[in-house]
């Protein structure tokens, strides 16, 4: 930001409120960067010429693909308990990490766990299937439990200071709304868990555009007890409501299969088709299928 003609003293002031780069300032609305002490609404008018450079640059970002992972974007993925979310997400950890003409993106990933279900461990078996140095994956996954929503959404600023610094490939979030769920309770506090989940979700989103890092989240599911459970079993859906359905570009849908077998289902997506993979869980992490 020094260099795009914002003052020394005015750059603290934007970092210290979480805004680390050009992008990040350029994608606030204006009253959200009057509330900084000390930004005068006369600055903003100066800082609005960057739009040009800026969005061609990030257009550009969301050419690329990490793993079958759109980058730019927000990739949700949903299911049961036991279904493979969070073993998808340590396998996406390590498989970052490779070179790109391998599949991978060349950087590192950010973990952000509001379940404690997080084990390194495990990144360092999946590690091994891949040839890679267990110590050096390990030193390349930045991980944060979050306690509490406000604590969730705050992890985003921390996220985007370490993203200035060095290049990541992947931001993970197992799960979104695990702690939504808790912190909010009934209908009385409805409205204020969407607009709360909502402002997070976007927090998101500013970091896939500005870094282009592939963003994936990962979201429990809630029993659907209407007249057709009496027919066709009891139903699931994922929460979160339409906030979350439509801050995700690419929602997947995971389920149980035979044994160690999961199936992933394409919901929606602007560059895929409704489809359907098989995949299974093994020591190694996600694999495919042995027929």
């Amino acid at each position: 930001m020094d260099a795009s003609g914002i003052a020394a003293v005015d750059v603290k002031k934007l970092k210290d409120a979480g805004f680390c780069t050009v992008e990040a300032v350029l994608y606030s609305p204006r009253k959200e960067l009057l509330q900084i002490k000390g930004i005068s609404d006369a600055k903003h008018p100066t800082w609005s010429r960057w739009d040009s450079p800026v969005l061609a640059r990030c257009m550009l970002n969301g050419l690329k693909s990490l793993s079958g992972i759109e980058t730019g974007s927000i990739t949700e993925i949903y299911g049961e308990f036991r279904s493979g979310k969070t073993q998808l997400c340590h396998t996406l950890c390590v498989t970052c990490q490779l070179p790109l003409d391998q599949g991978g993106g060349e950087g590192k990933a950010m973990y952000i766990d509001a379940e404690g279900t997080f084990r390194p461990e495990r990144l360092l078996q999946i590690a091994e299937r891949f040839g890679l140095n267990g110590a050096d994956v390990l030193e390349n996954v930045a991980y944060a439990r979050a306690y509490n929503t406000d604590h969730q959404s705050r992890l985003l600023l921390e996220a985007a200071s370490m993203m200035v610094e060095t290049r990541f490939a992947l931001m993970i979030v197992d799960s979104a709304t695990a702690l939504y769920r808790t912190d909010f309770s009934g209908r009385g506090e409805l409205s204020a868990r969407q607009m709360h989940l909502a402002k997070f979700l976007r927090s998101l989103q500013k970091l896939a555009d500005e870094f282009g890092v592939a963003v994936v989240i990962t979201n429990q599911v809630v029993a659907q007890v209407d007249g057709s459970a009496i027919f066709a079993g009891p139903q699931i859906k994922p929460i979160g409501g339409n906030i979350i359905a439509h801050a995700s570009t690419t929602r997947l849908a995971l389920r149980k299969g035979r044994g160690e077998e999961r199936i992933c289902k394409v919901i929606s997506s602007p560059c895929l088709a409704e489809a359907e993979a098989r995949f299974q869980i093994s020591t190694e992490g996600v694999t495919d299928v042995k027929d």
